[in-house]
């Protein structure tokens, strides 16, 4: 307790010093728990939001994931997905529990005056609301009886609901969705902008209905739940490979002429996209935090040489050079320290100000307040050693003798 009260009575006798030694620790670690805050809440609400998929739903397209200029033009070539893919499936897999189609285009809405542009139009099998967790607040899904005679009704997204009939209750009034009208059964959970998207400018219909009104050229994506819940995906996954593969007399040695799509390898795409991101902000964070220590060695190295006398009176009257040692290093410590709480407070003020004026989701974990604290504590001594032992190597004769 003694070693900490000097330490800090040293460090409050230049406070301006101090203040301004600690800016490269306050930026690194500013930036570190701001970064790791926004990555972190973008990863908890992709998963949670974005990602429709259960982790025992997958998707069969003809594209899959892209992420290069090659894998389009490798996958423009492959045959298209048709209707008849989805029955093979549904009628031919042992291991799907069940089994849905998509579609999906952009359409204008409009009922009377009222319109709206480019909204999200999908066409799905009865069984979509349970295959992607529809989350329907008021009214229903349409049923399988619904989809086989391809009636005209919608299920619609928020915004649809709020620019078309204001506060007027929707369910069993009529819209015009292109120029067929349809009637309103269903309305979503408003689920709010995730990065730009808006995900309650959508509707559903029944993909037989949509085939009628936008035509059959466009592709099918199969959504699969597999049978027996995760463990099962694999082997459902590869029973649905065989199927498709068989239809399109693929050979043997030859690549898949489709993509399977997870909730995991969208996932692991996305956490591939933050990697890239934190790695260069770890870098600046990292140069920042040198910087940082560089300058507390510095200002500790001052230190000494302005307090040569004071060392040599306190060797005088019994301190060893364990206890010159660990004063300094206690010093560079708690300037370190508290440099890396200010930064975890304006860090975290900042991701919260960010989640408050933006779109973007962030979260700050205890862990990552523990991880950041541990780091200005490290920096702190490593910055603090060299001074620590030329501190304590001083004569004490030759210390006293100091003006």
């Amino acid at each position: 307790m003694e070693t900490l009260r000097i330490a800090a009575s040293a460090l409050r006798a230049h406070k301006l010093r101090s203040f301004l030694t600690l800016l490269g620790v306050i930026i690194g670690i500013m930036t570190v728990v701001t970064v790791v805050a926004i990555i972190s809440g973008l990863n908890a609400f992709i998963t949670e939001k974005v990602f429709d998929l259960n982790p025992d739903v997958y998707v069969a397209t003809r594209f899959g994931i892209i992420t290069s200029r090659e894998q389009w033009l490798e996958a423009i070539k492959r045959k298209r997905f048709e209707m008849e893919d989805y029955e093979d499936i549904r009628d031919r897999c042992g291991m799907c529990a069940m089994v849905g189609a998509l579609h999906n285009t952009n359409a204008m809405t409009k009922r009377g005056p009222q319109k709206l542009n480019r909204v999200e139009t999908a066409g799905v099998t009865s069984n979509m609301a349970q295959l992607q967790n529809l989350d329907v607040e008021h009214g229903r899904f349409f049923t399988p009886s619904e989809e086989l005679r391809s009636a005209a009704v919608v299920v619609i997204g928020a915004d649809v609901r709020d620019e078309l009939f204001g506060q007027l209750d929707p369910l069993g009034r009529t819209m015009r969705v292109g120029d067929r009208p349809m009637v309103v059964i269903g309305l979503l959970r408003k689920q709010g902008s995730v990065m730009g998207e808006n995900k309650d400018k959508i509707l559903y219909m029944p993909i037989t209905t949509w085939r009628k009104q936008f035509g059959r050229d466009d592709d099918v994506a199969v959504v699969v739940k597999a049978k027996n819940g995760v463990a099962g995906m694999e082997a459902s996954m590869d029973e649905v490979r065989m199927i498709l593969r068989g239809s399109r007399r693929t050979a043997f040695r030859d690549d898949d002429p489709f993509q399977m799509v997870t909730a995991e390898a969208l996932q692991k795409l996305w956490k591939s996209i933050t990697a890239g991101m934190f790695s260069l902000v770890t870098l600046i964070s990292g140069i920042s935090l040198v910087v940082g220590g560089i300058v507390i060695m510095n200002i500790m190295l001052v230190s000494v040489v302005e307090r040569t006398r004071e060392i040599g009176v306190r060797r005088a009257i019994g301190a060893t050079q364990g206890n010159i040692r660990i004063q300094f290093l206690t010093e560079a410590v708690l300037l370190s320290l508290f440099g890396g709480m200010i930064g975890v407070l304006i860090g975290a003020a900042i991701a919260k100000i960010i989640a408050v004026v933006s779109p973007m989701p962030t979260l700050v974990r205890p862990s990552l307040v523990i991880t950041a604290l541990l780091i200005s504590v490290l920096t702190g001594v490593l910055a603090g050693v060299v001074p620590a032992w030329r501190a304590s190597k001083l004569p004490p004769v030759e210390a006293l003798r100091y003006e």
